[in-house]
């Protein structure tokens, strides 16, 4: 496989370097900005506080930002299963889209493929289960929707680079918008900690809630989007732990 990265050199990063087998995650991002310079000029600005290990432009051009092995500062705030602060152990990729804030286009054809050459390539690097690339919103679902309900993760799972559910569509559509009671809800969000999502107090945080369905919706269910955990929601989110 035949993969061209360009470097582009950010001074956002931590030290000292990490050890290889500390490198256990890959988080997948949009920029949410308007234009690549932009974007890029933030990610490579000192003053910003923020980078990643990768960017990938309209063009399907990558750029390495940080080298693998130091820290960059692309997740923020983070939760998955146990660990806290997912910069410390995983590679950050940036792919530039204008995101939800202003007009969240689809990704490109060549950013997807360049997309798939890079996970290809770190997946075998770092020996990164598929369970572990995920995107933004799933270890940050309180403050981020990156990269969104447009990219196709199910695309990523078909080439093992990605995880998704193993059940019939067409038929599992039968069951949205069926109303779900109190007992299999909290089931829902059980599945939900299993997976990695971050536990949530069901009946003090309303909102918190809500954002968290919408965070499993963008991944798993990205033709409705509404934050109400429905049977389908449910279904979902019992296969996933099986697959």
């Amino acid at each position: 496989m035949w993969l061209k990265i360009t470097q582009n050199y950010s001074p956002n990063f931590s030290t000292p370097k990490r050890i290889k087998k500390k490198i256990k995650y890959i988080i997948i991002h949009y920029t949410g900005m308007k234009n690549e310079l932009s974007a890029l000029n933030r990610l490579t600005n000192y003053k910003s506080k923020v980078s990643a290990h990768y960017f990938i432009k309209k063009n399907g051009k990558i750029l390495n930002l940080v080298p693998d092995l130091y820290e960059a500062w692309h997740a923020g705030i983070s939760n998955w299963k146990n660990i806290q602060s997912l910069n410390r152990y995983s590679i950050g990729v940036e792919i530039q889209n204008s995101g939800h804030e202003n007009f969240y286009e689809k990704f490109s054809g060549k950013q997807i493929k360049s997309v798939k050459k890079l996970l290809r390539f770190l997946t075998v690097r770092y020996r990164v289960n598929r369970r572990n690339i995920l995107g933004h919103s799933d270890i940050a679902p309180y403050r981020k929707k990156d990269p969104g309900e447009k990219f196709p993760w199910k695309e990523l799972a078909k080439l093992k680079l990605a995880l998704w559910h193993k059940l019939d569509e067409k038929k599992l559509k039968q069951y949205r918008h069926k109303k779900i009671n109190s007992s299999e809800e909290n089931k829902f969000f059980i599945n939900l900690q299993k997976i990695g999502y971050t536990r949530v107090q069901l009946k003090r945080h309303a909102i918190k809630k809500r954002l968290i369905v919408k965070a499993f919706q963008r991944r798993f269910r990205q033709s409705l989007v509404n934050g109400i955990c429905d049977k389908e929601c449910l279904i979902l989110s019992q296969n996933l732990l099986k697959s």
